[in-house]
């Protein structure tokens, strides 16, 4: 639910007409995401145990250090809301691996 939050504010807050509409959407987005990460290190954790964790946990904190350099590269080669609709993407990814992931462990 975080990541399908996430994706749909941060797709209002890249495509938005207006500054409130932007701020509106980032907020949603920030709510959806804040719960993200420690799912993921859960669910990881469910299924790989400690090995699990490790990994998950590496992938989210290279994230949060690779992704802004990221987004910025992509914003001066394509746009800003291209860039930030590429958040949005990974953020729908994310759902759909949660929920695959919640089937595959029986929660």
């Amino acid at each position: 639910a975080g990541g399908s939050v996430a994706a749909a504010g941060m797709l209002l807050g890249c495509l938005a007409p207006s500054v409130w509409a932007a701020l509106l959407g980032f907020a949603v987005a920030g709510l959806g995401l804040a719960n993200l990460f420690p799912v993921a290190v859960e669910r990881a954790g469910a299924l790989a145990g400690p090995s699990g964790v490790a990994i998950a946990s590496t992938l989210g904190y290279g994230g949060m250090l690779l992704g802004p350099p990221a987004i910025g590269f992509m914003a001066d080669w394509l746009s800003l809301p291209a860039a930030l609709t590429s958040v949005a993407v990974l953020a729908a990814v994310a759902a759909v691996v949660g929920f695959a992931t919640r089937r595959s462990t029986g929660a």
